[in-house]
């Protein structure tokens, strides 16, 4: 039998499942990006709280696949999250109620423009928001220049713009957008690649933006593989249902979430989200410990052989190396909250890569390094510099990232990045790809930072011993 709301009696009673009536829920939220991280994490947020308060379920909007859709709406939007630890625990999500795609362009802005609904919230990864080095947007995207013509919508911008210019019209009211990706400032970002084109298209509008719509940073956080074959498997095997899609994630989830909202609240907080003014240092903590160490990992652990993150960690001197990258060179370039202890914080990073459960792809992890390397590693990099403190090791997963890219050049591999392109045309090339200043920025006019990347690059050269660099 398929998962479904007709066959939720069926699922074994250790399975968990919607503890409230899914016929009374109304779609709150509106989500653009409801891929593999939302539906593990927010989502799951959201299924904790409906019991209290049936207003914020999810209309989920894909704008780029109907794969999502195609895959839920038989199972009437419900999925099967894997929890994995030392003991797998399965719940079955019931909080995404309306699936929506890109070919249903009235429907998506009608809900947007919807007083019903109060947040719209997105997990579109760094490219998703076509911001510039700048962080404003990039006018001179393709995409974005047809839009200033006044083409349908096909950005995250297009649609936003064109919701809230519905919503305006519709008076629909207040309404919080909260961008829920590894983005720095991301709630400053997300405002700029909205207002940015609302004001080239529409002054009015982008004055109605200022006056009625906030942009919450957030910080969130949760190790979330792939799904694959072997996944579905076991959920079938535990649930005695077949799921074409769930959905796997550690037992750790994190949420901090800026207190800023237009209107109403949503109780998070009673599902385990924090709440606060300032979300900048739990932010520079995961981006640059957590996430710079797994850009590490993921370039270092693929030149040497290795498939997973627990792979990487059960390398001796590849794990050693990570842990002197963040207690040594990243932590100093971090001020914490009051309330964080950073060297437990890195001791929990360190336990969860480990997580013998979870089989990460260095491969996914190493995806549109362009993009997130500058917020990673460079930062950090920028930051050391500045102190005087050295660069020797904070250049070596930079260096291992040119190497990667020679690799997939060689090989005809596919490189998953927006910028592959120009990439592979300086792959080979250490001096070429630091002059890339949209993704390393100023790092490349550092001579003492060329440098420490020569040298790296050098010690993880084809056939040679790439443990010299992990020092």
């Amino acid at each position: 039998m398929r998962l479904s709301d007709a066959t939720l009696g069926h699922l074994p009673a250790a399975i968990a499942r919607p503890d409230y009536d899914r016929s009374a829920l109304t779609p709150g939220i509106v989500h653009i990006g409801p891929g593999a991280f939302h539906r593990a994490h927010q989502a799951a947020y959201v299924d904790s709280i409906l019991r209290r308060d049936p207003r914020w379920a999810i209309s989920a909007v894909a704008l780029n696949s109907t794969g999502v859709a195609d895959a839920l709406a038989p199972q009437d939007g419900l999925y099967t999250l894997a929890l994995l630890g030392a003991e797998t625990r399965h719940r079955v999500i019931g909080s995404i109620t309306e699936l929506l795609t890109a070919q249903r362009r009235d429907a998506i802005l009608s809900r947007i423009a919807a007083a019903s609904t109060r947040m719209v919230t997105t997990t579109v990864t760094e490219k998703g928001y076509h911001l510039d080095c700048s962080g404003a947007l990039d006018m001179e995207h393709p995409a974005i220049v047809r839009e200033l013509t006044g083409a349908e919508p096909s950005t995250l911008s297009g649609w936003l713009v064109a919701g809230l210019a519905a919503r305006r019209a519709a008076g629909g009211g207040a309404i919080t957008l909260l961008s829920c990706d590894n983005l720095a400032d991301n709630g400053h970002r997300f405002r700029r690649s909205v207002r940015d084109l609302a004001a080239a298209r529409d002054p009015d509008l982008a004055r109605w933006i200022d006056d009625n719509v906030r942009f919450p940073s957030t910080m969130v956080d949760s190790i979330t593989p792939a799904t694959d074959d072997a996944l579905r498997a076991s959920v079938l095997a535990a649930t005695g249902l077949e799921d074409a899609w769930p959905i796997q994630r550690e037992g750790f989830a994190q949420w901090v979430i800026e207190d800023d909202f237009a209107g109403d609240r949503p109780p998070f907080d009673l599902a385990g989200a924090k709440f606060t003014r300032d979300v900048r240092g739990f932010e520079n903590a995961k981006l640059r410990l957590l996430n710079g160490a797994h850009s590490s990992l993921a370039y270092l652990g693929i030149l040497l052989g290795l498939t997973t993150v627990r792979d990487a960690m059960a390398c001796a001197p590849l794990a050693a190396f990570a842990e002197r990258l963040m207690r040594q060179d990243i932590a100093p370039s971090i001020t914490p909250p009051a309330e964080m202890d950073l060297s437990a914080y890195i001791d929990a990073v360190l336990a969860r890569f480990a997580n013998p459960a979870i089989a990460h792809q260095l491969a996914q992890i190493a995806w549109d390094g362009s993009q997130k390397l500058p917020y990673r590693l460079c930062d950090t990099i920028r930051d050391a510099r500045a102190a005087g403190r050295s660069v020797e090791r904070l250049a070596v997963p930079i260096a291992a990232w040119f190497r990667f890219l020679e690799r997939r050049k060689a090989s005809g591999e596919k490189l998953v990045d927006p910028r592959a392109d120009a990439l592979l045309a300086r792959a080979g090339e250490p001096a070429a790809l630091l002059t890339m200043r949209d993704v390393i920025g100023d790092l490349g006019e550092d001579a003492e930072f060329v440098a420490a990347v020569e040298r790296a690059y050098a010690l993880l050269a084809p056939g040679g011993d790439v443990s010299a660099a992990l020092v």
